[in-house]
């Protein structure tokens, strides 16, 4: 059975916890990316900031440019092991209505895994699709 460590990416870009929204933007734009994780200087995750996060906690409460990203980051995240079965990954992204999920070895970032990275992996992978699936028909999700 395949693990995170087969299917993750692990050519990440991270941000800081002081780089500002406008940085974390113009990243997001360049590696074409709705998702940064948000590292410090020995890539211990503090958290991630989405393009939903910019929108919704930063521009729409009319936060500046400068803000810092700390500000509007998610802190609360599910985490996983690079050993964790692709299967496993995929009913946690299932239950908890996540579509990426960092994957963390001795506290640090190794990098991060997508509904998309999982089910390009197996196109028969039916948990990859199911989570997709759960994760579009729920109530109020866009």
């Amino acid at each position: 059975m395949k693990s995170l460590k087969d299917v993750m990416s692990t050519d990440i870009t991270v941000c800081r916890k002081d780089d500002t929204l406008y940085d974390a933007a113009t990243k997001m734009k360049e590696h074409n990316v709705g998702v940064i994780p948000v590292c410090d200087e020995n890539k211990k995750l503090d958290g991630v900031i989405t393009d939903r996060d910019l929108v919704l906690r930063g521009y729409a409460e009319r936060k500046p440019d400068t803000e810092a990203v700390q500000q509007v980051m998610s802190e609360q995240l599910h985490c996983e092991s690079p050993d964790t079965s692709v299967q496993t990954a995929a009913s946690i992204m299932a239950q908890n209505q996540i579509r990426r999920l960092p994957v963390v070895e001795n506290g640090k970032l190794a990098g991060i895994v997508s509904l998309g990275d999982l089910s390009l992996e197996d196109k028969s992978n039916e948990a990859a699709g199911n989570a997709l699936e759960e994760i579009s028909e729920q109530p109020g999700f866009h």
